[in-house]
């Protein structure tokens, strides 16, 4: 959902444009088919925000087809129930003209509850940092070193990534991964770098190994 809104929390109410256009449905009189046709947005956020590639999605009341429709286009199952001849008519052409998104394109971000962990202490274990680096705010005002175990150590501060970054800027919480950085050929990069690049390094393996 943040991915939808510029990696920004999105409200619990949404504005969304109407149905209109070429993506209102008619009859052959030139008047709208479904009274109460369902933007495709909406139903676009619904399942992309609920639902991943093959799930089977349900709609008891399926109406003018939206949800069947979008969930062909983004590689989901369903299954539509609707009574009226008139629908049920117009919703099959409408999913025989939705084309699915290609399979690696379609694929959606990861939910972060379910990306492999990595501590960072297992990243200064392997040397991909180094115990004694200094590393620091984006604005380079705190300074902070990598201890052996994994802790950063600021004057008589300590405390891992996350912690020490709370303590130093008397906030309730932090992202140490995004806060904190370290220097790559004179740049500054967020050690979330350093986790990205290690969980890359295990896909990789993990796909040479299945080879």
């Amino acid at each position: 959902m943040k991915a939808l809104n510029d990696d920004v929390q999105m409200r619990s109410d949404w504005y969304l444009p109407l149905c209109t256009g070429n993506e209102r449905l008619r009859n052959e009189h030139g008047l709208k088919l479904h009274p109460t046709q369902k933007p495709e947005s909406l139903l676009h956020r619904v399942l992309v925000a609920s639902t991943t590639v093959d799930d089977v999605v349900l709609d008891p009341f399926s109406g003018s087809g939206t949800t069947a429709a979008m969930a062909r286009r983004l590689r989901r199952h369903f299954i539509g129930i609707e009574r009226h001849p008139d629908y049920i008519e117009a919703s099959l052409a409408r999913i025989a003209r939705e084309q699915p998104l290609p399979e690696d394109v379609v694929q959606t971000t990861q939910d972060r509850r379910e990306a492999p962990r990595v501590p960072f202490g297992s990243l200064v274990e392997q040397g991909v940092i180094v115990a004694g680096t200094v590393v620091c705010d984006k604005k380079q005002r705190l300074q902070a070193t990598v201890s052996p175990d994994g802790t950063l150590v600021s004057g008589t501060h300590r405390g891992s990534i996350h912690k020490l970054g709370a303590q130093l800027t008397n906030a309730p919480s932090c992202n140490g991964w995004t806060f904190w950085h370290f220097e790559r050929e004179g740049a500054l990069l967020p050690l979330d770098v350093l986790r990205q690049e290690s969980l890359q390094m295990v896909a990789a393996n993990n796909a040479n190994a299945q080879g």
